[in-house]
């Protein structure tokens, strides 16, 4: 019954996909002439609008269709986009930015009678006054908060066609970096305006595949762009593929059946329905699949963790105890636990919140937590709660991808007697519950939104509580916050790393966060796609991309 429904299920996307090529092109076309990339997104996308795009199911489809003033490239390195070059004036405080004169934007009718036009400084000036409007709410809003708004229009000018300045506050390293991010991508007035909130499913942008259609939960379709403007070494026009096909297939298990049969290019990540059948507890691939399948890895700057809500404001809170939680990060054992649940994809958090290859990471400098039980109960014993005794119940709130991990914790933490109740939550309702400060202790996570370690500290800064910042914990520690504040007149790199070891150690010190692991980019792929490369930003770049 499955294997009927299953080829049901193929031959309908292979319908749909022929259909769709065949009135785009208003000509007969055959799909298998066609080069598409095609990709499973288990989650849904919620929006293409770029300013919405917070999480990786959004970050992925808009970073096909967007760009911005400077981009990342497989070295992590900061590399011109549609500015072709940029200088930093009046002591790091103003960054010029002189734009190419050749990068249009998608054809759409709403442009008039050549349907496109050309980028100016203008439309840079637009489009990141449109993250700061309170009417938008966008929730990168806060990548601009070392803006000086008092000039320009809101920090923003545009000096002519190709020159755009962005003024700031005070000198911030970072800048550069957060300018990567898909918040900063440009976007047309005329279109934004015309469509309003539904720009999110009528996008265009200037990226290398154009928008053609998006049936909600089943299908989201790409096809390339002719006027891209980017070029690779030999001066052959990108992109290369024709097209992006984005199922959305919620079940892992057909997700997977559907890779093996060639119908999906790749699965990011592991699963507890993939991972033993393609992996060995090494995080190899197993000798079955390594003529059929190409496995790339990566380390990947993400920081898995459990946080604690320390509002101080909201009435008892067990986990307001320092010791309490101290008990916790020493109470489980993280290396079996990436051994047996993650076969070894990814590293043990031993080392503070800065995960493995970020600047700020040196296992010599910061000691994080290793498993130790009988520490752990000293700490209980300091808290007031001998074996636990007296502890009341603590509800850890998750989602159920994550569910095996919070159970291996759980079972662990009750052996000194924590006793651990796991609350498994929808997506949005999970989302919801932190940013709100409605749970107390909560999985996270948090991938890097530019290559800077300040973007982790970010986390800790009380300028940054939830739900407006990033600092979910709403941790508070005035010496940490000066520390935090530092970096940003701090320009000389030895310097910054100093300030580094010392912001990690206080949060090793008054743990808001139990570290889990650092993470690791795995990506499987069918062998027929070549050009394909991994990032430590998990970022998917398909313009470089054959089939």
């Amino acid at each position: 019954m499955f294997g009927k429904k299953l080829k049901s299920y193929i031959s309908l996307v292979l319908l749909t996909g022929i259909l769709f090529l065949t009135s785009c092109d208003n000509r007969q076309v055959h799909q298998e002439k066609k080069k598409a990339f095609k990709y499973n997104e288990s989650k849904g996308i919620s929006s293409l609008d770029p300013a919405f795009a917070k999480t990786q199911t959004n970050i992925w489809p808009t970073h096909q269709l967007y760009n911005g003033l400077v981009q990342i490239n497989s070295k992590m390195n900061i590399v011109p986009s549609i500015a072709k070059s940029w200088e930093v004036t009046d002591s790091g405080k103003t960054y010029i930015f002189h734009l190419r004169n050749d990068v249009y934007f998608h054809k759409n009718p709403l442009f008039g009678r050549d349907s496109t036009r050309i980028v100016t400084a203008k439309d840079f000036v637009y489009s990141f006054n449109r993250i700061l409007s309170p009417k938008v709410a966008s929730p990168g809003s806060w990548i601009f908060s070392e803006v000086d708004k008092t000039k320009g229009t809101n920090g923003f000018e545009a000096k002519d066609d190709t020159t755009f300045v962005i003024y700031l506050k005070r000198p911030f390293p970072g800048m550069l970096g957060l300018l990567t991010t898909m918040y900063c991508s440009v976007v047309p007035k005329e279109v934004v305006e015309h469509y309003g909130k539904d720009f999110r499913s009528h996008p265009v942008g200037t990226g290398p595949f154009m928008f053609a259609t998006w049936k909600e939960g089943e299908k989201l379709v790409l096809i390339k762009n002719p006027n891209y403007f980017e070029r690779d070494t030999n001066g052959a026009k990108l992109p290369y593929l024709d097209a992006v096909d984005v199922t959305f297939i919620a079940d892992k298990q057909s997700e997977f059946l559907e890779f093996l049969q060639g119908n999906i290019d790749l699965i990011s990540g592991v699963t507890a329905n993939n991972k033993d059948e393609l992996l060995t507890r090494d995080g190899e691939l197993k000798p079955l699949y390594r003529t059929k399948i190409k496995m790339y890895k990566q380390y990947y700057l993400n920081t898995e963790y459990l946080g604690f809500y320390l509002d101080t404001t909201q009435g008892e809170n067990v986990l307001l105890n320092k010791y309490v939680r101290k008990a916790i990060n020493y109470g489980f054992d993280r290396v079996k636990m990436m051994k047996y649940l993650r076969n070894n994809v990814g590293e043990p958090a031993l080392h503070g919140f800065v995960p493995w290859g970020m600047p700020g990471y040196d296992p010599s400098k910061i000691k994080g937590y290793e498993y130790d039980q009988f520490v752990a109960m000293d700490y209980l014993d300091s808290a007031g709660y001998p074996h636990g005794k007296g502890l009341p119940e603590i509800t850890l709130s998750t989602t159920s991808d994550y569910l095996d991990l919070c159970e291996f914790i759980q079972h662990d933490l009750s052996r000194i007697g924590i006793r651990i109740k796991i609350n498994v939550l929808n997506g949005p309702t999970f989302r919801s519950f932190v940013a709100e400060g409605k749970t107390k202790f909560f999985r996270g996570s948090w991938i890097a939104d530019y290559p800077d370690p300040e973007n982790y500290f970010s986390l800790f800064y009380s300028g940054n509580f939830s739900p407006a910042g990033p600092n979910y914990t709403h941790f508070y520690n005035t010496t940490y916050d000066s520390l935090y504040n530092l970096l940003f007149s701090v320009i000389s790199d030895s310097l910054r790393q100093a300030v580094y070891y010392k912001l990690d150690s206080i949060i090793i010190e008054e743990a808001p966060v139990v570290p889990l692991y650092y993470d690791e980019v795995i990506d499987f792929l069918n062998p027929n796609v070549r050009g394909f490369s991994v990032n430590p930003m998990n970022m998917l770049d398909l313009k470089y991309v054959r089939k």
